[in-house]
């Protein structure tokens, strides 16, 4: 895929998921759907904290502030790359990043505050990537070492996959 065509997506993605934080009723944001699930707010919080780490990642490797590295991605990180989306089965966030970046019960008010600097992180770093190395590379926690373009389409892929948990949280509070 395209940079324009993965920034397209990215931007469809975050309008999915600003549509849908207006339509979710105020008191079932940070409803937890069962034991051991995340609530809307949690989604959200996680969605667009990865978003804005994976965005500066995405800018170290396109302004070259990362040593240059011969290493490359994990065979996890070439599968879903390949793909262009996660495998269905469940993952854990990796503990290295849940230390980092907690998914929290966030207000819907920070949540369309972190969309739009997703948004503009997104705007900011599209047109640095052409001209970007591809030896540039900085350390995702499961999938290796990824360049800017490859920084870029794990964004939307990440952001694809989140909204599908929305719909299984929609579900769950529904019944």
């Amino acid at each position: 895929m395209s940079i324009a065509k993965e920034h397209r997506a990215i931007d469809a993605a975050l309008d999915n998921y600003r549509k849908q934080l207006d339509a979710i009723p105020d008191e079932q944001f940070t409803e937890t759907p069962a034991e051991g699930q995340w609530s809307y707010a949690e989604v959200y919080s996680h969605i667009l904290q990865a978003t804005l780490g994976s965005s500066i990642a995405l800018e170290r490797c396109a302004h070259g502030s990362c040593p240059p590295t011969k290493d490359g991605l994990t065979w996890q990180g070439r599968l879903l790359l390949m793909l262009g989306m996660f495998p269905p089965v469940k993952f854990k966030v990796p503990e290295a990043v849940a230390g980092k970046i907690a998914a929290t019960k966030i207000s819907k008010e920070e949540a369309r505050n972190m969309i739009i600097k997703c948004r503009k992180r997104m705007e900011d770093n599209t047109p640095l990537i052409e001209a970007s190395s591809a030896a540039s590379r900085y350390k995702h926690p499961r999938m290796g070492m990824l360049n800017a373009r490859q920084w870029f389409r794990f964004i939307r892929i990440h952001l694809e996959h989140h909204l599908k948990q929305l719909e299984r949280i929609k579900i769950k509070l529904s019944k």
